[in-house]
């Protein structure tokens, strides 16, 4: 025998919670293009809601259940953005062109640029903009002062905490230096 709570809990679930699930899906294919699984998502939302709705209860159910939703999808994509790694069984199935050490080279330098652009995507606006200017762009640091609206010694402040976190975050990434001559 089912005890009364769980029987009102389920009601209030099929009542107040699947009424919306059209519009749930509708919302993540349009706001997430990117979600794969979106019934991965819509399954994994209702769990976490049944779950908070035995601790306490919900005041708003559908907007509950969006932000729940919401919060999942934008840690999935973290966490694919983080490690976009696709696992394969067999490696030998693989096409690989060439392993020659040029090969290798440029594919190491190829990676070491792409962590070097999520170091600098990961810094604060104003610090990304410096760094972007100064290094990428070689405007000189009077122009970045005045393009910015800020001092001299700011750009050079901005660039010298935006070159740290650069390198702090490729050394956490195991890159020691972006290229092989460097010691």
């Amino acid at each position: 025998m089912i005890p009364p709570h769980e029987t009102d809990h389920a009601r209030w679930f099929v009542e107040h919670m699947h009424p919306h699930e059209p519009s749930l899906r509708s919302y993540l294919h349009g706001s997430f293009p990117a979600v794969r699984d979106v019934d991965d998502v819509v399954q994994e939302s209702y769990l976490r809601v049944w779950r908070a709705r035995t601790a306490q209860p919900i005041a708003s159910a559908r907007a509950f259940l969006f932000k729940v939703a919401r919060h999942l999808v934008l840690d999935r994509l973290r966490h694919e953005r983080r490690s976009p790694i696709e696992t394969v069984g067999d490696l030998s199935g693989l096409n690989v062109s060439e392993d020659r050490p040029a090969v290798r080279a440029t594919v190491s330098r190829n990676e070491k640029v792409q962590l070097l652009i999520a170091a600098i995507d990961r810094l604060p606006p104003k610090c990304r903009e410096v760094v972007i200017l100064r290094k990428l762009r070689f405007v000189p640091q009077r122009d970045v002062a005045a393009r910015l609206g800020i001092s001299e010694k700011g750009v050079e402040i901005q660039l010298t905490r935006g070159l740290d976190r650069c390198r702090a975050y490729l050394r956490k990434q195991g890159v020691e230096s972006l290229f092989d001559d460097e010691s």
